[in-house]
């Protein structure tokens, strides 16, 4: 019997990946992200995973994300997208990874490594479009200098990240879609061939940008289940998945409290009338946002109870007055589903004052995993 935990599941990563797979078409790649432990649902069962379902390619954040994919079997190829330290650049070559350049000095140190090991290296040239982050904005002229000049790190693929993809109100995305594309065009001009063009991820697959998935897109809230809502007028919306982890935890400790009585830390909660309330085995340090403190909610019996008190580190109170028949060892859903009562991940954050990636990510590794089909 876990404390805490949640259910993960694969099958629902496979529908998932499946779904974008069926919306982009087979002219385009799809390169599932499994950055941050695949969003907290287990970079390494979520990439065997996605790998059965025919997954080619992955992306990652670091190098040690891709070396434990690697060292837990998977071939697929690997995008290291949010650059490297100098200390990890062996690695790139001892486990056969595909690095995100950022800058045309990193063209000229890429050739260099791979000169030195007499072997051709791909790598994938990030643009920055507007982003304002990791990318270059160098002219079209002075990209083809760089690349030109490199005879063992080979262009393979140039790419871009959105700032604003679901504000349809912000001309932001347009503007980084024609930014993009004058240097591609101009590139092509001068030769320069990259085998894959990518800028989309989950909100311009699913809201249907066609112009910006090229042949290579890179879905990641999707592939666990979630769509941010687009704000402004959008296209009908194309992509359709769903959560494939629920979050549950127990039932402590069930007490009886009486009128004044106060709740948590700081006292932040009055009880208004007697109250029955149950103490949780989940608080802050397993993932629970502390900004849930009298305002979140949680499925007990299938009915929706209150968060009131402070979330506290490892403990938090809800309202179960309304519960007779919860007791001590009792299963709750954080997120999840029972009978007609659901939560979220976008709801969740919602009440907490978060986003949903943060949420998912925030899930502790303590919290125990489970994987069902």
């Amino acid at each position: 019997m876990h404390r805490c935990w949640v259910e993960v599941s694969l099958s629902q990563i496979a529908r998932n990946f499946q779904a974008v797979r069926d919306v982009v078409g087979s002219n385009v790649e799809v390169m599932p992200v499994v950055k941050a432990d695949a969003y907290r649902h287990g970079s390494r069962e979520v990439a065997a995973v996605l790998a059965n379902c025919g997954a080619k390619w992955m992306g990652v954040s670091s190098v040690g994300e891709a070396v434990l994919l690697r060292e837990a079997g998977i071939t697929a190829r690997l995008l290291v997208m949010a650059d490297f330290l100098p200390s990890e650049r062996e690695a790139l070559f001892e486990y056969s990874l595909t690095p995100a350049l950022h800058s045309l000095e990193d063209i000229a140190s890429f050739e260099e490594m791979a000169r030195e090991r007499a072997v051709t290296a791909p790598y994938h040239l990030k643009i920055d479009s507007g982003m304002g982050r990791l990318g270059t904005r160098s002219a079209a002229t002075e990209i083809h200098a760089a690349v030109a000049s490199a005879v063992h790190a080979q262009l393979e693929g140039l790419m871009t990240h959105f700032a604003s993809a679901a504000d349809y109100i912000s001309m932001q995305t347009e503007e980084q879609i024609a930014q993009f594309r004058s240097i591609t065009t101009a590139l092509h001009g001068m030769g320069v061939h990259p085998r894959y063009l990518h800028l989309a991820s989950t909100i311009a697959i699913a809201y249907n940008r066609q112009e910006a998935w090229g042949n290579f897109v890179r879905p990641g809230h999707a592939i666990y289940g979630y769509i941010s809502p687009a704000r402004g007028e959008s296209p009908p919306r194309l992509l359709n998945v769903s959560p494939a982890l629920c979050w549950k935890t127990r039932v402590l400790a069930v007490k009886d409290v009486p009128k004044g009585a106060q709740i948590g830390y700081g006292g932040m909660f009055r009880a208004p009338k007697p109250m029955r309330i149950a103490v949780l085995a989940a608080g802050y340090a397993d993932g629970l946002p502390h900004g849930m403190g009298n305002k979140g909610r949680v499925i007990v019996h299938g009915q929706f109870c209150n968060v009131i008190g402070a979330v506290s580190m490892d403990l938090t109170t809800i309202d179960i007055t309304h519960v007779e028949q919860a007791k001590a060892g009792d299963v709750v859903t954080l997120l999840g589903k029972e009978g007609d009562a659901s939560i979220d991940a976008q709801q969740m954050a919602k009440m907490a004052g978060e986003i949903s990636y943060s949420l998912l990510c925030g899930i502790s590794a303590r919290v125990e995993r489970v994987y069902v089909d």
